[in-house]
């Protein structure tokens, strides 16, 4: 450990000092394993560490002094130089899990444990916004979580969809000159409040409204002031490979480092296309572009009902578009769109495809698949007859959906790529309620679990790797997603033979297995499997990167 980075991390206040004792003992004092006790917090005993980095395990204790790792030693620690020890023997000691995309805006402010997020051995959640609405003033937000605690870490983007709303409503047009500026001046706000990046979800209205200059005008924003631009791109399906085009050349114009979110070849007319959307992102890097992409690990998507209506039909929002289908030339125009794209993309010829969460009007679907409700209603599993009831039920009130359509080789394939990370793309769930997709539950023990262990599509380091120091220099924070001296005690201790997930498509109020241990900032909040109640989870602000030079 060189002085400068042992003068910089003793600086930083923690309690009693214990840091400083710590790393001073560590840096000046006897070797690893010699016997000598030192005012450790936390001593985590046995185990096996894999340290994020993708260099191969190894055994040794680690133990804590506030918030910070402040040994790492391969031949042990007695077990009274801490206050507290946890056993680890026959573990595998990892960096705490990052997820680098959920639905989280301000879910903390009822659930601030997060539990199905940290019984995955998640300690830090990304709120990548993209569709949702971004909490403002975000300083303001950040503040009151500060205040109020929560149990993992948390950080947030400036949401396009957010300012355009604010600035366009529901406008299919492109901005003025004016509007524009008022969209970067609010996009400017939220990176001087500590926002990580820009992040659009350009697939859903309004944002999908906009053209691509439009978001380089806000990407250069979030550029100038150390941000990255995260995407749920335009098109995931018979669009994949233009829109992979758009985000590289938003990030080349722009000059921002850019990253796909939940990468898919969707649509089984697609299945097979993940092979060129990859290399795309390889010619991309190969340029000098830093493009990156990150995924979850199955083979359904989870969003809302108005995906699977055209988008020029869904301008001016639910309102409009009800409207619009009570005029007869309009709603068989708008049956034409959707019967030809929900062939190449939604359902094939198969109903079954999509799943209900929760339906506003037929609660008793909830879980249940549209071909149920077909069935039910005397309609023959059909694309007409699908789409005669997504209309009757978006006049309804609309529902929420699980669309499964999507090929594991690619899944494979993408999640074996160099730069790809993992994600959960979920939701901050209460146990029992509701009918969410398994993700939020179980994505990362079931990389763990299916493509690590029963696969073999990645090795163990690798997989951690994905998880924990990628996401971490992702956002800006080199001192996280890694098992070293010096190091936040983000960490995460787990079965390697039994972690795995549980939740399903038909039963996903499950917790996974397997996670022992969870720390956040050298709390523990997962201790023996139980959820100890605690809220040491911190607010991660930008810079992502140094700041761009103004264009």
């Amino acid at each position: 450990m060189s002085s400068p980075r042992r003068i910089r991390l003793l600086a930083r206040p923690l309690a009693a000092g214990l840091l400083s004792l710590a790393l001073l003992s560590s840096a000046c004092g006897p070797e690893e394993g010699d016997g000598v006790a030192a005012p450790y917090d936390l001593l985590i005993r046995g185990g096996t560490v894999v340290d994020g980095t993708g260099s191969e395990r190894f055994r040794a204790d680690v133990a804590l002094a506030g918030d910070t790792i402040a040994r790492v030693a391969r031949s042990g620690l007695p077990t009274d130089s801490a206050r507290q020890v946890l056993d680890a023997t026959g573990l595998v000691v990892a960096p705490g899990f990052i997820d680098n995309h959920a639905h989280v805006e301000t879910s903390f402010d009822d659930r601030p444990l997060a539990e199905n997020f940290l019984r995955q051995g998640i300690t830090t959640v990304l709120a990548s916004l993209h569709s949702r609405d971004q909490p403002y003033p975000l300083a303001a937000y950040m503040d009151s979580l500060r205040r109020d605690g929560l149990a993992p870490n948390i950080g947030f983007f400036a949401g396009h969809t957010w300012a355009r709303k604010r600035v366009l409503g529901y406008a299919d047009r492109a901005p003025t000159g004016e509007e524009l500026a008022e969209m970067r001046t609010l996009v400017r706000e939220a990176m001087e409040d500590g926002a990580l990046g820009l992040s659009t979800g350009l697939q859903y209205i309004p944002a999908n409204y906009a053209e691509t200059e439009e978001v380089i005008a806000l990407a250069e924003v979030a550029s100038t002031h150390g941000g990255i631009y995260s995407s749920h791109m335009r098109n995931e399906a018979r669009g994949l490979l233009s829109s992979v085009r758009e985000l590289i050349r938003i990030a080349d114009e722009a000059g921002i480092p850019a990253q796909i979110q939940h990468h898919k070849a969707f649509g089984p007319g697609q299945w097979g296309w993940s092979e060129r959307s990859l290399a795309l992102i390889d010619s991309a890097r190969a340029e000098g572009l830093d493009v990156k992409h990150d995924l979850y690990p199955y083979t359904a998507a989870s969003t809302g009902w108005d995906v699977l209506f055209p988008e020029w039909a869904l301008a001016g929002g639910t309102d409009s578009l009800l409207a619009r289908l009570e005029t007869s030339g309009t709603r068989k125009k708008i049956r034409a769109d959707m019967r030809e794209e929900w062939r190449a993309v939604w359902t094939g010829d198969d109903l079954c495809r999509i799943q209900f969460r929760t339906v506003d009007a037929l609660p008793e679907y909830d879980g249940r698949r549209l071909c149920d409700l077909a069935r039910d209603r005397g309609m023959p599993n059909e694309v007409d007859a699908g789409i005669t009831l997504v209309m009757e039920l978006a006049r309804d009130g609309g529902f929420s959906a699980i669309y499964h359509a999507m090929s594991e080789e690619d899944v494979r394939r993408i999640m074996s790529h160099e730069w790809a990370m993992i994600e959960t793309d979920g939701d901050a769930v209460a146990f029992g309620r509701g009918f969410p997709h398994p993700r939020s539950y179980g994505a990362f023990p079931r990389v763990l679990a299916r493509y690590v262990r029963e696969l073999g599509v990645l090795e163990l380091e690798e997989a951690v790797k994905k998880m924990t120091s990628m996401p971490a220099d992702q956002i800006g924070q080199p001192d996280r997603g890694r098992i070293r001296e010096g190091a936040y005690a983000d960490i995460t201790v787990f079965h390697p033979e039994r972690v795995g997930d549980r939740a399903t498509f038909t039963a996903p109020h499950r917790y996974p297995v397997g996670i022992v241990h969870v720390l956040v900032n050298g709390t523990p909040v997962i201790e023996d499997a139980s959820l100890t109640g605690r809220k040491p989870g911190r607010v991660l602000t930008g810079p992502a990167r140094p700041a761009a030079v103004q264009r």
